[in-house]
């Protein structure tokens, strides 16, 4: 009898994938952003600039992924997103204007958004050919662990480095890692091409159908959702709270550590309860958060907001992408691709919508109402998608 597979591995070399892109490349700007206003690199208004051209880049690379959603497809286009996202850091480190940082945050953003759906779509692939789906989640404890490794080296190395110069850190950290997960991923035994399977009737190839529609109207109230408070938190709590606060300079660590746990725990609760009802609670979790910093004062809604937030928006991610795979098996890469386009789209419309609303004399604070509002409309469809067997 053949012994199965080891997980770990394969696990391991996702989420290392992962927290390189979304840890080293995406997140890593977030800790970074009050830095390099302070240091005269950016203003706040280019900040927000900066990060919707990396947010359409990962609009970008996810409708790439769309296109490229085969196995084989997969082998080929992921060791070059992996490439582009190291070269792009590599050049951030150079980038002395906010239009030479906004080109460079673009590739980054497409590289970062062809590896978050290929990698995860690979793997996922791989786990139902050997029947342990419901380990699928764990590969999310990359970005988990990329959100506080970016956290501390932007600590670390505030006061001593400066500018552009302050991207060393991520982008040397890079290249082993990114280099280490594809060579992992590359062992995985699966055929380029699934074998045809002989059934009565032809599995439909509509991304969109009563099923998996509200799905799709849901996670776009996620992507929007979450972005603004994973964006500008840090930069809300240095203008809520007291100077000196621990939160001024640590807010990213806190939502980081709350991420850390999340994505076992809602992995956990999607076996437990099943992914619909677990990601009704997400969403319930997610607005909370978001509506603690609107209501409560000064440092408590933003601690909390960093807990709730942080421990939930990864929960998601992963029951919805497990949830898309039950109710269209025949096309898992495809629709996660999919979702993952819509996502990277209402998460573009976040900073945009930001930007807009500070041109006309609103405050970044105010801000996260628009979040709020789409958490709401998130929850409402998530109500209305069916429950599968």
């Amino acid at each position: 009898m053949s012994q199965r597979p080891a997980l770990f591995p394969v696990l391991l070399a996702g989420a290392v994938l992962l927290l390189v892109v979304h840890g080293l490349g995406r997140f890593v700007y977030t800790p970074l952003l009050p830095w390099l206003v302070e240091d005269g690199l950016l203003s706040v208004k280019q900040a927000a600039s900066v990060a919707t051209w990396n947010y359409l880049g990962y609009l970008i690379g996810a409708l790439l992924a769309v296109r490229w959603h085969r196995v084989s497809q997969i082998r080929r286009s992921l060791p070059w997103a992996l490439a582009l996202h190291v070269l792009s850091t590599l050049a951030q480190t150079q980038a002395e204007s906010a239009d030479a940082l906004s080109f460079l945050r673009l590739l980054n953003g497409i590289s970062n958004g062809l590896v978050f759906v290929q990698a995860p779509s690979l793997i996922l692939e791989w786990l139902a050919r050997q029947r342990r789906v419901s380990s699928s989640g764990l590969v999310y404890l990359g970005v988990c662990v990329g959100l506080i490794l970016s956290s501390v080296l932007v600590s670390l190395s505030n006061g001593v480095l400066q500018g552009a110069d302050r991207w060393w850190p991520a982008a040397l950290l890079s290249i082993p890692l990114a280099w280490w997960g594809w060579s992992q991923l590359a062992k995985l035994d699966m055929p380029d091409e699934e074998p045809a399977a002989e059934a009565a009737v032809k599995p439909s190839g509509r991304l969109l159908d009563r099923a998996s529609t509200p799905l799709f109207l849901s996670y776009a109230g996620a992507g929007l959702g979450y972005i603004l408070p994973m964006t500008f938190l840090p930069m809300v709590a240095s203008l809520q709270v007291e100077p000196g606060d621990f939160l001024v300079g640590s807010s990213w660590l806190v939502v980081a550590f709350a991420a850390l746990p999340s994505p076992w725990l809602w992995n956990r609760l999607g076996v437990r309860l099943g992914d619909i009802i677990a990601l009704r609670l997400s969403y319930v979790t997610q607005l909370i958060g978001v509506l603690a910093a609107l209501l409560l004062p000064g440092a408590s809604g933003i601690m909390l907001c960093a807990v709730l937030v942080g421990g939930t928006f990864l929960g998601t991610v992963l029951l919805t992408q497990r949830l898309a795979r039950a109710l269209h098996p025949h096309q898992g890469p495809r629709l996660s691709a999919a979702l993952i386009a819509l996502y990277g789209l209402t998460q573009l419309a976040g900073p945009w919508l930001t930007g807009l609303w500070l041109n006309m004399g609103g405050s970044l604070h105010s801000a996260f109402w628009l979040g709020a509002g789409a958490l709401f409309w998130g929850l409402f469809w998530m109500l209305l998608v069916p429950r599968r067997n």
